[in-house]
């Protein structure tokens, strides 16, 4: 497909986008944007009126990231735009390219079904990776805002030792946390273990979360349940930065009134531009393939 460089769309999602579009509009690409959370203004930036007219002029589509957060609407930041799905799926066609993050797997299907390629930049190895440092420092930012004491020296615990769960754990460690790591994966802890943190295999974990000041989940599964928050000691700060729903049961933690918070889009919170960075930095080479 020839991608003419008039012929990108961005819509959706919040800061990363418009920076993201920002960073084109440097690199000499001439877009068109709807939905975005703020309009940019700049003379090759075309402000579309509508989903419609913005795919009519596009060719690849810049989506947001994630596509979905309930697999029923679009993501945007634009709380006067709520568009379903389907209604986006309707408008495109087998001369679009759509470029988003965790697209849902109905959307994919739909992509398949009707020859429109489709490229998830969650399943980018090199963006997960570098989007976890932000979210490693989003985590930690949350972290000092809800709590009355200092992380240095505090005891923290990190559920789950994927990428997230690594920085996290680094960054954590230089700033003196004592640190504790549980998963179920052998593995994973022999890691943790090799860089000099504590390690408590999940099926033991129950009797040591009265321990912690700070716990962090990294894990999208149902793992800080009742009979684990009742274990928790009150002055606890939970940090949730799983996907959501999240690893917690967060009606019964503010039942018993613990401090839990789901942390969801942090590189769009704290550094959007840095993570609009590493996206343009996969989306040009994209695009060279195309040109």
């Amino acid at each position: 497909m020839l991608i003419r460089k008039n012929r990108i769309g961005l819509f959706g999602g919040d800061q990363r986008i418009v920076c993201v579009g920002k960073l084109l509009l440097d690199l000499g690409y001439f877009i068109s944007t709807f939905d975005l959370s703020d309009k940019i203004a700049h003379p090759n930036c075309h402000n579309a009126l509508s989903y419609s007219e913005l795919f009519n002029k596009s060719s690849v589509l810049i989506g947001p990231i994630p596509f979905s957060k309930n697999k029923k609407n679009v993501f945007s930041c634009n709380k006067e735009c709520i568009y379903s799905l389907n209604e986006i799926l309707e408008l495109l066609d087998s001369n679009h390219i759509l470029i988003a993050g965790s697209i849902p797997k109905a959307t994919s299907n739909y992509c398949d079904d009707n020859s429109i390629q489709y490229i998830d930049l969650i399943q980018n190895e090199n963006i997960a990776i570098l989007n976890a440092i932000a979210t490693a420092e989003g985590t930690i930012m949350e972290a000092i805002k809800s709590s009355s004491i200092n992380l240095h020296s505090s005891k923290c615990l990190i559920i789950g030792y994927g990428r997230c769960g690594k920085i996290l754990a680094n960054k954590l460690k230089a700033l003196d946390a004592t640190i504790s790591i549980t998963a179920r994966s052998v593995e994973a802890l022999s890691y943790a273990y090799s860089y000099g943190f504590k390690t408590i295999h999940m099926d033991y974990i129950l009797q040591k979360l009265h321990e912690f000041d700070f716990i962090f989940n990294t894990v999208p599964a149902l793992i800080l349940d009742k009979e684990a928050l009742d274990k928790i000691k009150q002055n606890c700060t939970i940090i949730d930065i799983a996907s959501a729903p999240g690893g917690i049961d967060f009606d019964y933690a503010n039942q018993i009134n613990l401090n839990a918070k789901l942390c969801l889009g942090l590189p769009g919170k704290v550094a959007p531009e840095t993570s609009a960075k590493i996206i343009v930095n996969e989306i040009s080479n994209i695009l060279t393939i195309y040109k």
